[in-house]
């Protein structure tokens, strides 16, 4: 994954000049040791703001860009709190429980210091993570770090990410459109094309010489029968095109994603449908999204983030026919039909995340509007379809509703092993009391037809980050007879 952040982790441990400083370095020497190699031990133990200046000094040089704030004892509000204002990146902060032996001069009463410390972060108007218990064991401190990186990595990604666009939504794909008012607040810069932008560019690399390089990867990926070896040169140079148009463009930001205009014109224009190639980028850590789906690539790139995966963005599409249900889910899987649906999109799903059927094809839907009826297709072609891989997903989508405010929705599933009988990138999912989630988040909180999906549990993890970045609202799906705001309490 070439577009996400590498974390270096830091520690500094703080300390309440009325208790003994030796006892919260000892307790963060401790959790250096539990948590292994790959975090730096500040030496410096804050107990004063200009310690607090020099140890986030100290650390900013070593590079460190996520930092471990450490309660060894009660720990000093001001100085502790002014590490968080001044250190420039995510910070975490864990406290030291009990239990060295000695519970008179071994007391430190960090369980009590992070009360304070909350309190001055909010009073300081200063935003960091502090874990569900937050107080621990040099073990189990060590594990609070662990969770913390997937979190932090993301952090770092949004606050350093540009959103590429090329062209408006398409007509009545005004779902996809959202106020851009939200990609500020967290953080994040955009810069808007035009389709026409994209295609003088992708003109001006025509007989580019590592086009024959990138067209020999894609055929080795793909394997021989699954491709058309015709369009290969077309695809690679739009492949370099779009990876150039980052590198040039990125500007003062580290990662890009894209959220481009893939139809009705483009194919036409450009000689081929850009979804297999989007999928290639998307398993690199650049997502890049359909329908100019901003909020869309947002989502994908937060997922990435958090897994170091390939993710995608899919159409929350069809429901599944009951005859499929009926021979293949019922009595095998515990899924009511109204729990499952199917997940679609024209073919940008990675094809390391999709079924060994998996090959370049056409887009049906296209070819019936933009091709003459009956003929074979042509530019519609560029597809990557075939049935999405079984496995654990979460499903989510980090959006700016029409009002201006950021919402969230979380839903942990899993992809079923059955065949979906259907055409392009598709997939069968199963995910608990979707039927009411359905109605009372995604149509109650107007929500777009578009998903990110992430090849793995990771709720827990993104949870937490969308409530690191501020974000108030993030929806999940609740479990039986927990009901929804307004959902009718006499409904079976």
């Amino acid at each position: 994954m070439v577009n996400i952040p590498e974390v270096k982790l830091g520690i500094i441990a703080v300390s309440r000049d009325c208790f003994p400083i030796a006892l919260s370095t000892a307790r963060r020497e401790a959790i250096v040791k539990a948590y292994g190699e790959g975090i730096y031990n500040c030496k410096i133990t804050v107990e004063n703001e200009k310690d607090a200046l020099k140890a986030v000094e100290e650390v900013t040089a070593q590079g460190v860009n996520a930092l471990v704030v450490f309660l060894g004892n009660f720990g000093p509000e001001t100085p502790e709190t002014l590490i968080c204002k001044h250190f420039d990146g995510p910070v975490m902060y864990v406290a030291a429980a009990e239990g060295d032996g000695d519970m008179i001069n071994g007391r430190g009463d960090a369980y009590c210091g992070m009360l304070n410390c909350s309190y001055n972060l909010g009073m300081r108007h200063l935003q960091a993570y502090i874990p569900e218990y937050p107080v621990g064991t040099a073990e189990e401190c060590a594990e609070m770090i662990r969770e913390f990186v997937p979190i932090a990595r993301a952090f770092i990604g949004v606050k350093n990410l540009k959103i590429i666009t090329f062209g408006p939504r398409p007509q009545d794909f005004f779902a996809c459109n959202a106020p851009i008012k939200g990609l500020y607040e967290l953080g994040v810069e955009i810069e808007e094309n035009s389709e026409l932008d994209l295609l003088v560019s992708y003109k001006a690399h025509a007989g580019d010489p590592r086009i024959k390089e990138v067209c020999e990867d894609m055929a080795k990926e793909m394997g021989e029968g699954r491709y058309y070896p015709e369009l290969l040169e077309r695809m690679a140079q739009f492949e370099i095109t779009l990876l150039d148009w980052a590198e040039a463009h990125k500007g003062a930001r580290k990662y890009v994603a894209f959220a481009d205009k893939c139809w009705p014109a483009f194919p036409e224009q450009f000689g081929f449908e850009p979804c297999y190639v989007n999928s290639r980028l998307a398993s690199r850590g650049i997502p890049v999204s359909c329908e100019v789906d901003i909020y869309g690539a947002l989502s994908e790139y937060i997922g990435a983030c958090i897994t170091g995966d390939a993710v995608t963005l899919l159409d929350i599409n069809n429901s599944v026919p009951k005859y499929i249900y009926d021979e293949d889910i019922a009595g095998k899987f515990d899924y009511r039909i109204t729990d499952t649906f199917m997940g679609f999109h024209c073919g940008n799903t990675p094809e390391c995340k999709m079924c060994d059927t998996r090959a370049v094809k056409y887009q049906l839907i296209q070819h019936r509007l933009l091709e003459p009826a009956g003929s074979e297709p042509d530019f519609t072609r560029g597809t990557l379809e075939g049935d999405i891989a079984p496995g654990e997903i979460t499903f989510y989508r980090l959006q700016c509703d029409s009002e201006g405010n950021l919402r969230s929705y979380i839903a942990e599933g899993e992809v079923l092993p059955v065949a979906t009988r259907s055409f392009g990138g598709i997939g069968i999912f199963a995910i608990p009391e979707m039927g009411r989630f359905y109605r009372h988040v995604l149509i109650n909180k107007r929500y777009p037809h578009h998903g990110a999906v992430a090849f793995a549990h990771c709720g827990k993890a993104m949870f937490e980050v969308f409530k690191y970045l501020g974000v108030k609202d993030i929806a999940y799906n609740h479990p039986a007879g927990v009901l929804y705001k307004g959902e009718n309490p006499f409904s079976k």
